[in-house]
This record gives structure tokens, C-alpha cells and sequence, in this order.
């Protein structure tokens, strides 16, 4: 049979010789690079959440609620002042540096299980967070204390005593009834500090800058400084901080004076450093102050505390003044303190109306018609400019802004 010399068509097994070589190839490359792309992108961002889930658990998890304090306190409802219409939105922090002796704190001497409250300083943050006012309460000023349940279930008899008592006799939920009975102003939140607590979070900062006034060689407060700027990590600050005897006139009220001038310029190193804004600095930062405080249940929580740290962050450090609550000898023992008055009463009462605190330097001459005592009230200018600045008096004090080695 012939060859059929016949052209046929091309079929479906035989394609065209001049088809585009490879044409689909390009596009299925694209969108393989795309959808590996995408898929890494989804997995660092569900690592980056679980990372900051676990880290936000972890440091929520760090701080101690004092259950106990609350349930004392709410129990007490009825006796604790209300909160002034002038003064909506402010805040008031009691701050309690605790001398307890047991645990990590055994190191320091003393009898373990008792305690008093080494520092205490009321913290009032104004409603508009424009400024700040930190109170020091003298430890040996002599106070009215009410009836405190004491650890064991029974309760304190009220009486006049020391103003460190309170604490011992009832922990933090007696100092803050007494700090509220003497001053009108309601406690909002409180936070305890121990002396871990405190060497732990100035270690997180890099140490703090202070100007010794001259050298120290204190055995009891671990300290062997030369006088000058320094900066002092955990210990030494700690004892910086707490030394009374070896340095100045060895008063309680030079010892306020430096604890003020300590977190004034700790309030400095974290405004002006950006600690707040630098994730890498923040972090042992957040994890030093959660794992070191004790704090009520509005305020032991990683949101609150952050929330706290924003607003003390956006007061410009002029605005944030410390002072000691007005005080003198105690006429009946000159080695305890007594309130002065009216100045203290004026001073309480600025607060709760929510009204700025003026403050002169320590050490400064009154005005003529103010008095010799300490933290009387000064005229100013400002005060006979309007009657209602007038209501507001001048006490002796400082603000954070104020480098004290630059006075020296």
C-alpha cells in the first residue's frame, strides 16, 4: 500500500513547535516566593505574641497582691475619709519602705518577723498629672494611732506614739488608717518596698547618681564612700539611703533630706535616659520594680503599674516637688518629733483640694512673718499676686530638677 503523503492537522499529543517555551513556569515561581514570604511573616508574628504573652505573664505574675491589707481596710469603709469633689482624679500612693528583717532581708540584723515602716512617703498625683507632691512622714513623730488588728487577730489599743508603730503593730493597713486620720486625705493605692526590693530596682537602673558631702566609713550601713559625685548600685545605695548616725548631724530629718535627693535623681536618670521608651532598658526595669513590691489589689497589676509610671513619666521633673511634712522636737522627748501647726494642717489641706505645693531650697531664711520653725510657711510673690495662690503656701523642700552635687 501507498504512502499517504497527506499533511494532517497537529493533534493534542503533538503540540505546535512554535508554543512559548515554559510561559506558565514564571508566574507559579512568584507566587511560591509570596506565599513562603507570607508564611514567615505569620510565624514571627505569632512568635513575637506568644514572646510579649509569656514576658506580659511573667512580670504580671512577679507582683504580690497584699490580699490581707485590702480585706482590713474594706472592713474599715466606714471610718476612712472620702474623696474631696476638688480633687477628682488625683491619686494618692502611700509608700512604705519596710525594715523587715526575715527572708533574703536576714542579712541586716535585727530580730526576723518584726517590722516598721523605715520610710513612708505619701505620693499625690494631681488630676491633670501637671505635678506631683511627695510627702516625707517623720518615722518619730509622734501621732494618734487608732486600733489596728494585729497579726494574731487581736486588736491594738489606740494611743499616741511613734508614727513607725503603726506599721508593727498592724502593718500597712494600721499606717495607712493613721496616715489618713491625720491628714483627711483618702489612700488610693500603696506599694511596699523592702531593702531587696530597693537594692534590686536601682541595680535595673544602672546605679544613681548622688553627691556625698563627705566621706563615710559606716560598718552597720556597709558604707565606704569618699565624699563627691558618686554612683551607688544596690548596697551602697541601700545604705546610703538608710545611714544615720555617721553622716551629718545624724538626724532623721537629714536622713529624709537624702532619701529625697536620692529619688530626685533617680527620677532624672529615667526622664532623661528614656528608660520608659527603650524596650531593652524597660524590661529589667519592669522586672526588678514587679518582682520587688507588695502592692493593693488596684495597683498589682503590670497594666497599673505601667499606667503609674506613664504618668509620673509626662510630669515635667520641676513639677515634681518632695518635702517633709512640717515637724519640730517633741516637747515632752526632743529625741521624737511632733507636727507643726497650723502649717501642717495647711499643708495636708493644699492636698486635698488637689492645689500645686511651692517649696523653697532647705536652709533658706523665712520670710519675716513666717517663723523660725522648720517648714514654715513663706510668703511669695506669686502667693500675694491672687487670693487664691495665697491659699497655698511655701514649705521647705526641693524639686526633682535640682541636682544637689551641683550646689556643693
Amino acid at each position: 500500500m501507498a504512502e499517504d503523503d497527506t499533511e494532517h492537522p497537529p493533534t493534542d499529543e503533538t503540540p505546535p513547535t512554535d508554543a512559548p517555551p515554559s510561559g506558565p513556569k514564571r508566574p507559579r515561581r512568584r507566587r511560591r516566593w509570596l506565599m513562603i514570604t507570607a508564611g514567615a511573616v505569620a510565624f514571627l508574628l505569632v512568635a513575637a505574641g506568644v514572646t510579649l504573652w509569656i514576658a506580659y505573664r511573667k512580670l504580671d505574675g512577679n507582683i504580690t497582691t497584699d490580699s490581707a491589707t485590702d480585706r482590713l481596710l474594706a472592713e474599715l469603709e466606714a471610718e476612712r475619709p472620702g474623696r474631696s469633689s476638688a480633687a477628682a482624679g488625683a491619686r494618692n500612693i502611700l509608700l512604705i519602705g519596710s525594715d523587715d528583717r526575715s527572708g533574703a532581708n536576714s542579712s541586716y540584723g535585727g530580730q526576723p518577723g518584726t517590722q516598721r515602716s523605715d520610710t513612708t512617703i505619701l505620693l499625690h498625683l494631681a488630676a491633670d498629672r501637671k505635678h506631683a507632691t511627695a510627702v516625707s512622714i517623720p518615722r518619730d513623730v509622734m501621732v494618734t494611732v487608732p486600733s489596728c488588728e494585729k497579726p494574731d487577730g487581736s486588736r491594738s489599743k489606740p494611743g499616741t506614739m511613734q508614727f513607725n508603730w503603726a506599721f508593727e503593730l498592724g502593718g500597712p493597713a494600721c499606717s495607712i488608717r493613721t496616715v489618713e486620720q491625720l491628714s483627711g486625705i483618702r489612700v488610693d493605692h500603696y506599694v511596699i518596698l523592702d531593702f531587696s526590693g530597693f537594692k534590686a530596682m536601682v541595680d535595673a537602673i544602672g546605679g544613681v547618681e548622688v553627691c556625698v558631702p563627705q566621706p563615710i566609713h559606716d560598718k552597720d550601713a556597709k558604707l565606704d564612700l569618699a565624699a563627691g559625685r558618686q554612683v551607688l548600685h544596690g548596697e551602697q545605695a541601700l545604705g546610703y539611703v538608710r545611714v544615720r548616725e555617721s553622716l551629718g548631724d545624724g538626724s532623721d530629718t537629714q536622713r529624709m533630706g537624702r532619701q529625697q535627693q536620692f529619688l530626685a535623681s533617680l527620677i532624672r536618670k529615667v526622664q532623661s535616659q528614656g528608660v520608659l521608651l527603650n524596650p531593652t532598658r524597660l524590661w529589667p526595669v519592669l522586672d526588678a520594680a514587679t518582682s520587688s513590691v507588695k502592692a493593693d489589689a488596684g495597683l498589682s497589676s503590670l497594666g497599673a503599674l505601667y499606667d503609674l509610671t506613664q504618668d509620673l513619666r509626662d510630669i515635667p521633673s520641676p513639677n515634681v516637688v518632695f518635702l517633709t511634712a512640717p515637724r519640730r522636737p517633741y516637747h515632752y522627748d526632743s529625741d521624737r518629733d511632733e507636727f507643726v501647726q497650723p502649717q501642717t494642717t495647711q499643708l495636708f489641706t493644699a492636698l486635698r483640694e488637689d492645689r500645686q505645693i511651692a517649696v523653697r531650697p532647705p536652709g533658706s531664711t523665712p520670710a519675716p512673718d513666717a517663723g523660725t520653725s522648720p517648714g514654715a510657711v513663706v510668703a511669695s510673690d506669686e502667693a500675694t499676686a491672687s487670693p487664691s495662690a495665697s491659699a497655698s503656701p511655701t514649705f521647705e523642700g526641693r524639686t526633682a530638677d535640682v541636682d544637689s552635687c551641683a550646689q556643693h
